[in-house]
């Protein structure tokens, strides 16, 4: 067992780092606040390669593994979780899903703009109606020779204003439940399609969130991905990768919130002393400390499954699950580290707190991924 990282995964954490520290962490407040897309930002992840980590260099990608993309994950995330969900997005639920159930022809007029960043993609399946339960779906797919005529809403839609392609699952057969999903993918402009207005969220404020409208949107049969009936079949399994980017994205955020306290406790002098002097202050810099390691191996580890192509689902959920428990409770702490100036604005404190509760639901409630960790634990 090594658990040393390879040159190019500490090229990347480097890369990675610097990027985020230089580029990313001016104008981070604002963005919050003002709900600022970081779209230079996003140009220059895709120019570093951040935007197709994993995908293959002849679909346009940076054919690194998992954990370089778990790496990368946390160094974005630490300085802006909202700049993480965009690249967390486009990797795991878009790019990865087109590059393992698409026809070569979607690959190549889709993924490869995808996966060298020049495209910005966007992935639907929760509805008003149908989060947890993404079977009870209602969007409807009807088919008329060579196309699709799509109706229904989506909502929770990370990247749907900004991106430009849509993975988009949709009923086409009713009656059947999950068996009668089918999966999509949509071009932003298209007769019909509509993108909502911003959601006004508690964290990530800087990612844009929103609902989608269809309204009998003519589609193309071939960008039909897979086969009519087996949406439901690839969003599970893309989601188990995704859930690897969400809980590297919490990672990310828990860090920052252990290295804000280190330093502040260092500098803060009460009662003339530093407050890390104090044991109380001592406690909670080594439980985030124990915390953040054993959730950094536990993400590794489902990485590492996932490149060795084993079974990683349930490892996936027992990640994310970790890691966002680990990110709020680090966020916390933090904030109650700096006391009043913590809990204020423009100290950027509170911020990793509130961009912290995210990851304990999208991609998967806490509550479904324990779940499916009992599933898999309970097999006989």
């Amino acid at each position: 067992m090594n658990f040393q990282l390879t040159e190019e995964q500490i090229l990347t954490q480097k890369t990675a780092r610097e990027f985020a520290d230089n580029e990313l962490a001016p104008g981070v407040v604002e963005r919050d606040e003002k709900k600022i897309f970081p779209k230079e930002g996003i140009k220059q992840m895709a120019d570093l390669g951040f935007m197709g980590i994993m995908v293959e260099p002849k679909w346009g990608g940076g054919g690194m593994d998992s954990i370089s993309y778990t790496i990368a994950m946390e160094e974005i995330s630490r300085v802006e979780a909202s700049s993480g969900v965009v690249m967390s997005v486009n990797n795991s639920l878009v790019c990865y899903l087109l590059e393992k159930f698409a026809s070569d022809h979607l690959k190549e007029k889709y993924l490869k703009p995808l996966a060298s960043g020049n495209k910005l993609g966007a992935f639907s399946l929760s509805e008003p109606q149908a989060g947890s339960d993404a079977s009870n779906m209602r969007t409807f797919a009807n088919k008329d020779g060579d196309h699709y005529y799509i109706s229904g809403t989506k909502n929770w839609v990370t990247n749907g204003i900004n991106s430009d392609y849509v993975i988009l699952f949709a009923v086409t057969e009713k009656g059947i439940g999950h068996k009668g999903v089918s999966c999509f993918l949509v071009e932003k402009g298209w007769d019909g399609f509509e993108t909502g207005k911003a959601e006004n969220k508690l964290g990530i404020r800087a990612s844009d969130t929103c609902e989608l409208y269809f309204d009998n949107v003519k589609i193309p049969a071939k960008n039909l991905i897979g086969n009519e009936g087996e949406g439901f079949k690839i969003a599970l399994a893309t989601l188990d990768g995704g859930r690897i980017g969400i809980a590297s994205q919490a990672l990310g955020i828990a860090q920052a919130s252990l290295n804000a306290s280190v330093a502040y406790s260092n500098e803060r002098i009460q009662f003339g002393k530093p407050i890390s002097k104090n044991q109380a202050i001592q406690f909670k810099i080594a439980d985030m400390g124990m915390e953040i390691e054993a959730a950094r191996l536990l993400i590794r580890q489902a990485a590492w499954k996932k490149d060795q192509k084993q079974n990683y689902g349930h490892l996936a959920s027992m990640a994310k699950v970790y890691a966002s428990e680990v990110a709020m409770r680090a966020s916390t702490q933090c904030v109650q580290i700096h006391g009043g100036f913590g809990y204020m604005r423009e100290s950027g404190i509170e911020r990793l707190m509130r961009d912290a509760k995210i990851t304990q639901i999208y991609e998967g409630t806490s509550e479904i991924q324990r779940v499916v960790i009992a599933r898999e634990l309970l097999k006989k």
